[in-house]
């Protein structure tokens, strides 16, 4: 029986990263690159398409042995339609992602959810693994969610459910990118930290954060942040303290919602700084009196890394195969 290969794209609002999958979940062959900004959807696709080409020439398999794709964007996805109908980070809303990459590499192509992919590669081989009730935030440009209920990603009944990033938290807070005022996004992303590190730096309070950052304070890479942090950077200790904080009220939220077992904190920003955030999010979900005889829900961090969205958008693959 010819083995079978499938793909997994998963776009970021800083970087595409691509596989080439077994059927057992390994990873044959990646390629990574960074998101165009300010360029528009067609300089996306063709990033994409050139990135998932690097993928298949790291694993050395063709486009005709590919038997689907699995597409991770950070959006509401109409999956049956092919599109994105909402990504407040991303210039993609609108354009025929599906369609475009079917006809240039000749496979199905599934899109999904990037935090629904991510939490269902955790499922699949991380640290979500065998468990039916879990949710999946993911702090990183912005802040996504994804929810496994029963055993089955919760979509709903247009593709939106599981936005636990603009669930709101203060109707009179900071401008979120999706619109709103106050969302947990607007508090607890890596673009909202970076925000809070600049107007502290405005108002003159000391930080390190340029020095160690190459001089700047538009981008700050999670890594510069983890840096930060061990060296006792007093601005970054309050503004990640507080987006800590805020991120525990999301997963309050999100307990109240779904009831799950597990909570999975992932991305970048977790995998750099999970030690400091972790134990400030499990303290206000213990804190929580609502659930305080109820049966307990843990927190865990993702354990794949970048490989989560990859593995996931190929699950979403594998399942359409």
């Amino acid at each position: 029986m010819a083995k079978k290969f499938f793909a997994g794209v998963d776009i970021g609002g800083t970087k595409i990263l691509a596989a080439v999958v077994s059927a057992r979940g390994e990873i044959l062959g990646r390629e990574k690159a960074s998101t165009p900004r300010g360029r528009g959807a067609k300089a996306v696709l063709a990033a994409v398409a050139e990135v998932l080409e690097g993928a298949m020439r790291d694993a050395e398999v063709k486009p005709r042995r590919l038997k689907a794709v699995g597409v991770g964007v950070p959006g509401v996805v109409d999956a049956r339609g092919g599109r994105v109908l909402v990504a407040p980070n991303i210039p993609i809303a609108g354009a025929p992602i599906a369609r475009e990459l079917s006809r240039r590499f000749g496979a199905p192509v599934v899109l999904g959810n990037d935090v629904n992919a991510g939490l269902l590669g955790e499922r699949w081989l991380g640290a979500a693994r065998g468990v039916d009730d879990a949710v999946g935030i993911f702090p990183g440009t912005g802040v996504g969610g994804g929810v496994i209920s029963g055993g089955r990603l919760v979509t709903g009944a247009h593709g939106a459910a599981a936005e636990l990033g603009h669930i709101v938290l203060n109707p009179g807070g900071p401008l979120c990118g999706c619109g709103a005022r106050g969302c947990l996004e607007a508090y607890a992303s890596r673009t909202a930290i970076e925000r809070d590190i600049r107007e502290g730096a405005r108002l003159g309070r000391a930080t390190r954060v340029s020095e160690l950052n190459g001089g700047r304070l538009d981008v700050i890479k999670s890594r510069v942040l983890a840096e930060a942090l061990r060296l006792g950077d007093e601005l970054v200790l309050d503004v990640m303290r507080a987006a800590a904080q805020r991120l525990g009220e999301g997963c309050v939220a999100a307990r109240h919602c779904f009831d799950p077992r597990l909570i999975v904190l992932g991305g970048g920003l977790i995998e750099a700084c999970g030690g400091f955030i972790l134990p400030i999010v499990r303290q206000r979900l213990a804190a929580d009196p609502l659930f305080k005889r109820v049966g307990p829900c843990r927190v865990a961090a993702a354990r794949l890394g970048d490989d989560a969205g990859v593995l996931g958008a190929a699950a979403l693959a594998l399942a359409r195969d």
